[in-house]
């Protein structure tokens, strides 16, 4: 068989790269991008497993229940991971919003951990209080009191950066450190449960749960709220004055600020905004999941919320999916490390190859624009008709 024409190889080149360029800003990059992240994972899986099919079809297919056709119907098996990973997407998607919302006005906070821990607070302590009333009353007064403490814990902030012009970065996380001691001083001191066996807050009334929408877990009607949200998130920023100032404070806020609009405002409405989702992250946490509050609620949910936020380009409604890709990675994850002989160490490296090729939006349309290069030098390359004899 003769070797392709010089001709044929530049035209096989040069639709190469419109191609990639498609790809990456028609159809978007995460298709691509999860597509060689599954690849470089199940290369790096076939280095230290012996079982590699075996191991990687665990971390994609482990978090999904068994349907078994028994005695009195379909039985669902293996729920509770199932149901983890959407209680942790909720959680999550909730802390994703209180992120990407400051993040589109260029305040880059990172205070969602200490928000959400003083929401719970809040709610825990609201829900105490009105133990006596009915469902229709104590949750949407908790609900209130975790949005209003957890904004107003993320306003400051944005308040400090305006008036005194304090980086946000640092006031957050110095803010984060307090919001934690004060909740478990709090605890410890005034809402502790003698009975308990630990330091915790009474259980909470039956009244101030949230039930369960999926048996056998702890997946509760924020899972429906939660879409709602993010959409309610989206319109707010494309449909609104406030979300157009939002906007052209986070993109151009010089520009903002000659055209007259409430810059200061703006900023301190986002970081409170992100508050407000904190807050409803530390609800989602001691009323649907724990049934109330210990003391040593771990830390560190917050800076995941900051890679769901990444995952999803800082775009309201792209982050429930977003978190839902997310923990179902870890919910993949746990079951490789349990059902495989892949050591945790690995699987977590595997999970952070994996976002880390879906946050790289950049990468194929810098091979596009490589592909270009090469399809240019291979044409200069190609000798003229007048050359030919």
């Amino acid at each position: 068989m003769s070797a392709a024409p010089p001709a044929y190889r530049a035209a096989r080149r040069a639709g190469l790269a419109p191609l990639l360029r498609r790809a990456g800003a028609g159809i978007g990059t995460l298709p691509l991008s999860l597509a060689a992240a599954l690849l470089v994972g199940f290369a790096l899986t076939a280095l230290v497993s012996d079982e590699p099919l075996r191991a990687w079809l665990a971390l994609l297919t482990g978090p999904l229940p068994e349907f078994h056709l028994g005695a009195h119907g379909w039985e669902a098996r293996r729920v509770v991971l199932f149901g983890a990973a959407i209680e942790d997407a909720i959680t999550l998607a909730l802390l994703g919003l209180a992120i990407a919302l400051p993040f589109r006005a260029r305040q880059f906070t990172l205070g969602a951990d200490g928000q959400m821990f003083l929401g719970a607070l809040a709610a825990v302590a609201t829900s105490l209080a009105l133990a006596a009333w009915p469902a229709a009353i104590v949750l949407p007064a908790s609900l209130l009191a975790a949005m209003v403490v957890g904004g107003t814990w993320g306003l400051l902030p944005g308040w400090m950066k305006v008036r005194h012009g304090a980086s946000e970065i640092v006031t957050s996380l110095m803010l984060n450190l307090v919001a934690v001691q004060l909740f478990r001083l709090i605890l410890s001191e005034w809402m502790s449960d003698p009975g308990a066996g630990f330091i915790a807050t009474p259980v909470l009334p039956p009244a101030a749960a949230l039930a369960p929408l999926i048996p056998g877990t702890h997946v509760s009607a924020m899972l429906i709220a939660v879409p709602l949200l993010a959409w309610a998130a989206q319109a707010m920023l494309d449909r609104t004055s406030a979300g157009y100032a939002l906007r052209a404070v986070g993109q151009a806020p010089d520009f903002a600020r000659r055209m007259g609009l409430p810059v200061a405002r703006t900023v301190m409405l986002s970081t409170a905004l992100g508050g407000l989702f904190a807050g409803l992250a530390g609800l989602h946490v001691s009323h649907a999941l724990l049934g109330r509050l210990p003391v040593d609620l771990p830390a560190g949910l917050g800076y995941e919320g900051l890679v769901v936020a990444l995952l999803a380009r800082n775009q309201p409604r792209a982050i429930p999916m977003a978190a839902l890709l997310y923990a179902y990675l870890r919910a993949g994850g746990q079951a490789m490390e349990r059902g495989t002989d892949v050591p945790r160490e690995m699987v977590l490296v595997i999970q952070a190859l994996i976002i880390l090729f879906v946050v790289s939006e950049r990468l194929w349309p810098r091979l596009a624009e490589g592909l270009a290069r090469w399809r240019a030098r291979g044409h200069h390359a190609l000798p003229s008709p007048g050359a030919v004899s």
